[in-house]
């Protein structure tokens, strides 16, 4: 491992023309090398936003082409998907443990495995789309979604579960970095923060499918909560059906030529992975850090918040249905707009803006005690996916070019793997503040917990966020990629950049006009 005192970092710089650069030190547009010292002392001054023109996001949407509208959605779908899955848990807690004769905090740890073994999925499904290509990667993941969901509906006794959903959290791990790679590596640069932030919803709106369709399937028959499972194993076939009908991504196929061009496919592929350890072994602890804060936000904030509704505040089946789809829109909402913005504003300081609201409105989102909490729970999360919006894009641009799918999945579970125990954890400190029981149900002030947690998240992704880089509008062609000439070689990357530098030439004329 390198000495710190010799790590260099990186920032980039941005015009206000609304098309950004990075720093006039690099001239093939990668990030600049800092000192230590230089990098500290510019933290304050990298947040203050750039204030780029802001473009007309329709106009941003159009320089997608078909294929890149295609990309997107097959991964936006997918990815809605996954949260659908994960969220059917959460929606079904106290439907489960009936089942299975144990606690709610028990059940929780169904979760918590999810997230532990995420991590597991995210290295062996990154390294694999990384090496041999995002399409079969992902249509495998998709596979493994399908036998596991529908094997979670035939549960029969509590182990059983637990099992069966710590396997799907290793099929669940592999899916993020493949559909954020598959999504946006091909993406116009000026449309990347919208893009960005349109994919980060669809964790909210598999949220929002979750809560709809558990109304309608749990307890609606006399299967009781196992429809729900069973239906979630029937939209993957068609994902399926939509990926095998699309090529790789241009980015990895402009890769895999230099790897070619090597002459030694694997070896190249060997020295891409070194070259980035090396070069990059800090900057990859700070992003798995930084998701730590990103998971225990939306984890903290959305995982026992069903219960809390329905536990400490008596909410009916209905009232909770429709606070968490009003709470869901918020996300989506936030999302979409928090990740446009950003291209404006720049990531960092969207983050942070986004964070101190978030956090000025944990007092009504935890402590209204009727319907009126509807409201509260809109902003708050159109708050933390706001902040969340920002992420794909901030990861993809922070990450080595050779293994974007592997770090920002790895990066993104293993912080689901520190976050993990979230919910478990909430659960539990929630059980030392009894209230009166309700009948026979037992009920406790889950409210004052998530309220005290989310802040020490609010107040951590913040600092995270302030002390890390920022290279907003980085290119991710090979033909600019540093790590990609050192490993394959000069002669093998001049194949590839020679033969697309009209294409990128073009590129740019779309940016500056949009």
């Amino acid at each position: 491992m390198a000495d710190p005192k010799e790590t260099m970092y990186y920032e980039n710089n941005s015009v206000d023309n609304g098309a950004p650069y990075l720093t006039t030190t690099s001239s093939n547009n990668s990030p600049r090398n800092m000192s230590a010292r230089e990098y500290v002392a510019t933290r304050i001054s990298t947040l203050r936003p750039p204030m780029a023109k802001a473009p007309n996001p329709f106009r941003l949407l159009a320089m997608l082409n078909t294929q890149q509208w295609l990309f997107f959605f097959v991964g936006f779908i997918a990815w809605s998907w996954d949260a659908f899955d994960f969220f059917t848990v959460s929606l079904t807690v106290s439907d489960l443990a009936k089942t299975f004769n144990v606690s709610n905090a028990d059940i929780t740890w169904g979760i918590t495995l999810v997230l532990m073994l995420r991590s597991v999925g995210s290295i062996t499904f990154g390294l694999a789309a990384d090496r041999w290509g995002r399409k079969w990667p992902f249509i495998v993941n998709n596979v493994l979604f399908i036998v596991l969901e529908l094997a979670t509906g035939f549960c029969n006794s509590y182990h059983s579960f637990l099992g069966v959903r710590a396997l799907f959290g290793i099929a669940m791990g592999g899916l993020y970095g493949n559909a954020a790679a598959t999504a946006l590596e091909d993406c116009p640069e000026a449309a990347r923060g919208i893009v960005s932030g349109m994919l980060q919803q669809g964790y909210a709106f598999g949220y929002l499918l979750a809560t709809v369709f558990a109304r309608g399937l749990v307890n609606t028959t006399s299967h009781g909560w196992r429809p729900l499972y069973w239906f979630g194993a029937t939209p993957p076939v068609l994902i399926i059906i939509f990926r095998l009908c699309l090529p790789e991504t241009k980015a990895y196929r402009e890769r895999q030529a230099v790897r070619e061009g090597s002459g030694n496919l694997g070896k190249t592929f060997l020295n891409e992975g070194k070259v980035a350890l090396r070069k990059h072994w800090l900057l990859l602890i700070y992003m798995v850090l930084l998701m730590a804060g990103f998971n225990f936000m939306s984890h903290g904030s959305q995982d026992l918040y069903p219960t809390m509704l329905q536990n400490q505040y008596n909410f009916s089946a209905n009232a909770v249905t429709v606070t968490q789809v009003v709470a869901n829109l918020g996300a989506m909402a936030g999302g979409t707009t928090v990740g446009y913005c950003s291209q404006i504003f720049g990531r960092r300081f969207s983050i942070i803006f986004i964070s101190i609201i978030g956090g000025a409105l944990l007092y009504p989102y935890c402590f209204v005690t009727d319907t009126k909490i509807i409201a509260p729970a809109f902003f708050e999360q159109f708050c933390v996916q706001g902040a969340w919006g920002v992420i794909p894009i901030h990861l993809m641009e922070l990450s080595p070019g050779s293994f974007r799918t592997f770090v920002v999945g790895t990066s993104y579970q293993l912080g689901n793997l520190v976050s993990s125990a979230s919910s478990t954890i909430e659960a539990t400190i929630g059980e030392r503040f009894p209230l009166p029981p309700k009948g026979t149900t037992k009920r406790y002030e889950y409210g004052k917990v998530i309220c005290i947690f989310m802040g020490c998240v609010f107040a951590y992704t913040i600092l995270l966020t302030l002390v890390g880089p920022e290279y907003r509008g980085r290119r991710m062609e090979v033909a600019y990629d540093n790590d990609m000439e050192e490993a394959a070689g000069h002669e093998a990357l001049d194949i590839v950049k020679h033969g697309n530098e009209h294409v990128q030439r073009n590129d740019s004329d779309e940016i500056e006009k949009a």
